[in-house]
């Protein structure tokens, strides 16, 4: 018989999870990016630290290329802006003001 367990099915999971985090509404906010491979967080990034760090050895090396484009670091650093203060805006008639 087979062994079904879903350790051994060969089915391997990518994820990336973002999170805006609101303190005092939008005077503090910090934005965190989370990737996970197959259950473990292996980069994340973070803008209060400002660039990605690597979780677990693979992650290392991934950060050190993505940490060195400066357009890239940019960008993420934006995310901030773009992501959170934008969907506060839009969310907050409906979460806070009630």
């Amino acid at each position: 018989p087979l062994d079904l367990c879903p350790v051994h099915t060969g089915v391997f999971q990518e994820m990336v999870k973002s999170e805006c985090h609101f303190i005092n509404g939008t005077s503090r906010l910090r934005f965190v990016k989370r990737f996970i491979y197959n259950r473990e967080q292996y980069v994340h990034f973070d803008s209060d630290v400002g660039h990605f760090v690597g979780d677990s050895p693979y992650g290392e090396k991934v950060v050190r290329y993505w940490n060195s484009d400066p357009e890239w670091m940019e960008y993420r650093r934006d995310a901030v802006d773009r992501h959170c203060r934008h969907n506060y805006e839009l969310s907050s008639p409906f979460l806070v003001e009630r």
